[in-house]
């Protein structure tokens, strides 16, 4: 029988993508607690098999030689394979089957490529049956360097690196499936038209955790970096991890390396837990940015160190008409110890896509050295939509060239349809608690003619400065309180009876009465009003 037939016969309603490798069948028992970011990011939750659909699962592996492994069932391990060789599979992961069907998890091993990667090997085919009924599957990828184009999750899984096993992106953009463009955003996000899948994709799915023990995920980069600065790429270019329309995901304790475009990028979800990851790419690079939350709730990242070459995390909500008429906006967001690097844009950034509008964001913690911009919210006319409600405290910066920067002058479209009336509302930033040494402008807050920029509010700034002019204000109005350099006269410090500042609890208290405290001081997390929801 052929490769083609083996998997026609395994998937009679799969199309081909590119894939990886290994797998051990070891799901969840019963009991057995995974973390999901619920009410504090810090909950975790059973994960129940009796809750579990009837899956199929197809999982390509390649293997760096071209041994017959045996399936096993629970509680026992697939053999390990050759590390240090670069394997390569080609078809699709995971396929739901129609309701009613046998769960199992079938596994076909198609294709493997020896050493450099030039001879191809055809093995035969295996199934591992009833994994997914017993609660989950996991793949799991051993020690070794194992090459794949773009490849799809399924829920209920676990996939787990080992600490030395490095995935790396094919260099062939025929391996990165061209799909359609976001709905919020109408095209590409560089280019008209279509976009390339991401490295690592999924759509409507539930419970799925990409973990290891600090395991690599290469997208090799640099070739796309290259088409996009000699203008020969026909679509957008994708993202190293994209997850659309999905919930109670969990990314953790991985290393991320030279995305072609965006790192980490959730849309359209909810219930996203992102923590302990290492994020890296050339500060040269153009678009990587490092995690990015588009049109998503409920969304918790934390405990990250990320070097790259655009925003280091950004919080997204879509792109001017197409934005405003998905109405999809990202809110409930919390931002916990992030350390970063970025030579050409900001710490952390909400927009210039915030068309769906943003709201309900605390962010702490934050450390940014050798930077553009640290607090960062940018937006311009066309967009419409909000950005609102929104806490940053507890931030250092060193050698940033402007700290805190508000403007409405983004003018990237994706067309010349937009409505040039739809003015952006950005109410409610509350900055606090703020320390910069080596900065060049202190800040830049401006607004929009006839849209101003109402309730910015900054207290316990204090920013070495080095320019004369160290604060830009125009069209904004807020309040001030213990902000050195002395600040614009547009930020008034004594606010009048009954004046307020968002204090990032969900509902404003008055300014005068708002607590200083110290960058040390653990702050509330927003999440903590949806406790009795997921209780």
């Amino acid at each position: 029988m052929t490769v083609t037939a083996l998997r026609a016969l395994a998937f009679p309603r799969c199309t081909t993508s590119e894939d990886f490798r290994h797998v051990r069948g070891e799901p969840p028992s019963a009991g057995h607690l995974v973390p999901f970011p619920l009410s504090s990011c810090r909950r975790c939750v059973c994960y129940e098999p009796g809750a579990v659909g009837s899956e199929a699962i197809g999982i390509a592996v390649a293997v760096a030689t071209a041994a017959f492994f045996r399936c096993r069932r629970k509680r026992e391990r697939l053999g390990r394979t050759g590390g240090g060789r670069i394997a390569r599979a080609s078809s699709s992961t995971a396929r739901k089957v129609m309701a009613g069907s046998v769960s199992a998890l079938q596994v076909l091993l198609l294709y493997a490529i020896i050493s450099a990667g030039t001879q191809w090997i055809t093995s035969s085919s295996m199934y591992c049956n009833d994994l997914t009924a017993t609660g989950g599957a996991e793949l799991f990828v051993p020690a070794g360097r194992w090459l794949t184009g773009s490849f799809n999750l399924i829920s209920h899984l676990t996939v787990s690196l080992d600490a030395d096993a490095v995935i790396i992106g094919s260099q062939d953009s025929s391996d990165w499936p061209v799909i359609d463009p976001l709905p919020s955003y109408g095209r590409g996000r560089e280019l008209p038209g279509k976009r390339h899948q991401s490295l690592i994709f999924g759509s409507n799915l539930t419970d799925v955790i990409i973990t290891g023990a600090n395991g690599t995920i290469d997208g090799e980069g640099e070739v796309w970096w290259n088409w996009f600065h000699n203008h020969t790429l026909n679509y957008t270019r994708p993202p190293l991890l994209e997850l659309m329309y999905s919930n109670r995901v969990v990314i953790s304790n991985l290393t991320f390396m030279n995305a072609p475009f965006w790192n980490i990028h959730p849309v359209y979800c909810s219930q996203v837990l992102v923590q302990h990851l290492t994020i890296l790419a050339p500060i040269s690079s153009p678009n990587t940015d490092g995690i990015d939350p588009d049109s998503s709730t409920n969304v918790c990242i934390e405990d990250c160190y990320i070097r790259n070459g655009d925003d280091i995390v950004v919080i997204k909500s879509g792109w001017d008409e197409y934005g405003i008429s998905f109405a999809h906006p990202s809110s409930n967001i919390s931002i916990r110890n992030i350390t970063g690097q970025t030579r050409n844009s900001a710490g952390i950034a909400l927009g210039s896509e915030m068309s769906g509008g943003i709201s309900e964001v605390r962010a702490e913690g934050l450390r940014f050295i050798n930077s553009v911009h640290g607090i960062r919210i940018k937006t311009a006319p066309g967009r419409g939509g909000y950005v609102k409600n929104v806490y940053i405290a507890d931030v250092s910066m060193d050698n940033v060239s402007i700290a805190i920067r508000i403007t409405g002058n983004y003018g990237e479209h994706p067309d010349d349809k937009y409505d040039k009336t739809a003015l952006p509302v950005i109410s409610n930033i509350t900055i606090k608690d703020v320390v910069g040494v080596n900065i060049g402008v202190a800040g830049m807050l401006q607004g929009i003619q006839g849209d101003i920029f109402s309730n910015i509010c900054l207290s316990n700034v204090s920013l070495s400065s080095k320019s004369t002019n160290p604060w830009n204000c125009s069209l904004v109005e807020g309040y001030s309180n213990s902000v050195y350099p002395e600040i614009c006269e547009q930020l008034r410090p004594n606010p009048g009876s009954g004046q307020v500042c968002y204090d990032g609890n969900n509902y404003p208290v008055p300014a005068a009465q708002q607590p200083h405290k110290s960058g040390a001081t653990r702050l509330q997390n927003p999440f903590l009003k949806f406790t009795s929801l997921y209780s």
